[in-house]
This record gives structure tokens, C-alpha cells and sequence, in this order.
């Protein structure tokens, strides 16, 4: 028996993350249900793991951007060395 090939595809950037939770959410309703057979349950099983690691994917760009953005506060916030209230700050 020969293996199915899968497609490598990019993600859609055109669907967003919650798009992509809901139908995971679906998909794993419908795999829950048990009512789909052989088949078209492997296909939503695919489908469900692509879109799991899209959402990881995008979950950890989200987490670099925060982190920048963090950096990014915590550097704006710094006060500078002659800064005059930089004293009464330490004490």
C-alpha cells in the first residue's frame, strides 16, 4: 500500500488566529463525535495538525513581538545617568 503524499503548504496569511483555533475546534468535534469514517477522519486529523502548527507558528511570533516590545518599554523607561532625579530614584 502506498503512503499518501501530503502537501506542504504556507499557511494562509489571510486567516487569522482565532479563524484557525475555531476550526480546530470543529475539527476536533468532529473527530470526537466518532460519526466520520476511516478516510475523511484522517483527512480532518491532517487538517487539525497543519493548523495546530500554524497556531503555534503564530503564537510564537506573537510571544518574540512581546518580548521586544518589552525590551523596547524597559529601555524607553530607563533614566539617564545625569538625570537629576536619578538620586532621589536610588534612595
Amino acid at each position: 500500500m502506498a503512503k499518501a503524499k501530503r502537501k506542504a503548504t504556507a499557511p494562509d496569511s489571510s486567516v487569522d488566529f482565532d479563524t484557525r483555533m475555531e476550526r480546530l475546534e470543529s475539527i476536533v468535534g468532529e473527530l470526537e463525535g466518532g460519526g466520520l469514517a476511516l478516510e475523511p477522519a484522517i483527512e480532518r486529523y491532517q487538517e487539525g495538525i497543519e493548523l495546530l502548527k500554524e497556531c503555534h507558528g503564530v503564537l510564537s511570533g506573537f510571544k518574540q513581538q512581546v518580548e521586544e516590545l518589552t525590551r523596547d518599554a524597559e529601555e524607553a523607561l530607563r533614566p539617564f545617568e545625569s538625570d537629576p532625579d536619578l538620586d532621589e530614584l536610588e534612595s
